[in-house]
């Protein structure tokens, strides 16, 4: 590839027809950290933690209405109940579904569809703003913190807050600090909910003190999560083998303890003041004392001592490698070249985690310019160059939930607090590449005799496609089919 080219597709998102190429593409990609816009235009109806706090108490009381309701239903009804029933056939299912449907179901399950829109409407705004966005290099970077500080909308608990938790947490500190993003993150309610941390309890604190004068059935639930803390400094910081051990994970999740979301924590953070999803110290959850992380102590009072440890971790060398070498992942290769990792890695600590300083190096990397296409995109990625491919400025929710679910990476609903993962062996499969034909085949079919696959080549490729991809069109028996041999074709697949 040309370095116009890798600007393009390895940096941004893929090109678009009809834009300008790139004439000094290094300059190209810094300059677009004063044309990003944290809210744009296409995210300005997008839905907050507090739309999403307000939408899951409601859910919660529904729920508390419906076990209340069962609670009071008559012996022989609650025999009868599903969970009691034989398997039911044709008439009996039938007749199940005739049943009457309570207010508290219908209550319940008003709120559970609630919460899923919030979820789906997000995902139709985070792919618009991708296909319009006049700073594709610092949308790509939104994506890449997403999925590093992963959190997973499966679950009510969880579901809505998925796309304000990119929207708030991400993309206003993308071109910040490290520092005032990770605040941003462990502090936002989709976090604090996904890993349980809104739950957690310290063992000697004042809540703790109190629950333990009551019956044994009330101090079931009570305890300290250590999740967050361990994610933290696992995923989000440090990275694995890095010089602490669980000692240092439990001192530093009984820190942590008293950050909750209001109106939805655990006891003490649940009544304490504050709009449903909004970030809540409650001081009544926290373990009270001294913690040593790592070494250091940690002397302060209450919400401070957290955030104490969190300002250490944000600059520590071991943060600087695990940032560097994730970075370089996702730009420059699979097997991350250690010249790049380090030159990444130096500018990350020389800046105190300067976010803009780490993204020119990552630039300046000769590595980085590599003109063979060393990446494969995830389903996201070609997704996303697939309709910016095609010239598209919107596209609907439905169908990109779908098209995603179809692919193999529903948005936001990764199988575990590491993220997606971020390698060629994950994506590459015969499967996986068959189901983006059959997409890319969709695509072709609405749109592909409108557009001539070899001139589009030429503008997605600037200095040329390489001549395997160039004569494969070029034989196709039709536009359409030339259009969708253009989508996956190892040049487009990879980046």
């Amino acid at each position: 590839m040309a370095d116009a080219a890798i600007a393009l597709n390895r940096f941004g998102l893929g090109a678009r027809p009809g834009e300008p190429v790139p004439g000094d593409p290094r300059r190209w990609l810094v300059d677009q950290f004063d044309r990003y816009r944290p809210r744009s235009p296409q995210l300005a109806s997008a839905p907050t933690a507090l739309d999403a706090g307000r939408q899951l108490v409601e859910y919660q009381q529904a729920r508390q209405g419906l076990r209340a309701e069962r609670r009071e239903m008559p012996a022989m009804e609650g025999a009868a109940s599903p969970a009691n029933r034989r398997p039911a056939g044709p008439r009996q299912v039938a007749a199940q579904e005739a049943e009457p449907v309570s207010d508290a179901e219908r209550a319940a399950m008003a709120m559970r569809r609630v919460g899923r829109q919030l979820y789906t409407d997000s995902i139709g705004l985070r792919m618009n703003a991708a296909l319009t966005t006049p700073a594709p290099f610092v949308e790509r970077l939104v994506h890449f913190w997403a999925n590093h500080f992963a959190i997973s909308a499966d679950g009510m608990r969880v579901v809505g807050f998925a796309g304000p938790f990119e929207f708030e947490a991400i993309r206003p500190h993308v071109l910040g600090r490290f520092r005032d993003m990770l605040f941003a993150v462990e502090r936002h309610p989709a976090m604090l909910l996904y890993l349980d941390q809104a739950q957690s309890v310290g063992p000697n604190s004042m809540f703790a003190q109190n629950a333990a004068r009551r019956p044994q059935a009330a101090q079931r639930r009570l305890g300290l999560n250590e999740n967050l803390a361990r994610e933290i400094m696992e995923l989000h910081t440090l990275g694995v083998r890095a010089g602490y051990d669980q000692a240092d994970v439990t001192e530093f999740a009984r820190a942590m303890t008293g950050w909750t979301v209001a109106g939805l924590g655990r006891g003490a953070g649940r009544q304490a003041p504050g709009e449903p999803g909004a970030f809540q110290f409650a001081a009544r959850l926290h373990e009270p004392g001294t913690r040593t992380i790592m070494g250091t102590s940690y002397p302060q009072d209450g919400q401070a001592q957290a955030a104490a440890v969190l300002d250490m971790l944000a600059t520590h060398p071991a943060t600087a490698r695990h940032i560097a070498t994730k970075l370089v992942r996702h730009f420059v290769a699979d097997d991350p070249p250690p010249a790049a990792v380090a030159r990444v890695e130096a500018a990350f600590l020389r800046s105190g985690g300067d976010l803009p300083t780490v993204y020119r190096a990552l630039i300046a990397a000769p590595e980085a310019w590599s003109p063979r296409p060393a990446k494969f995109k995830t389903p996201w990625d070609w997704s996303v160059s697939t309709l910016r491919a095609l010239g598209l400025n919107q596209f609907g929710t439905p169908q990109t939930v779908g098209l995603l679910q179809q692919l193999g990476q529903p948005t936001w609903r990764p199988g575990s607090p590491a993220g997606w993962d971020d390698l060629a062996a994950s994506w590459a499969g015969p499967d996986a590449v068959m189901r983006r034909v059959e997409a890319a085949e969709r695509f072709s079919s609405r749109s592909g005799q409108a557009v001539d696959p070899r001139a589009r080549a030429a503008e997605l490729f600037p200095g040329g496609a390489s001549a395997a991809t160039t004569q494969a069109v070029a034989r196709a028996e039709s536009p359409g089919q030339g259009l969708a041999l253009l989508l996956v074709s190892p040049d487009f697949m990879r980046r």
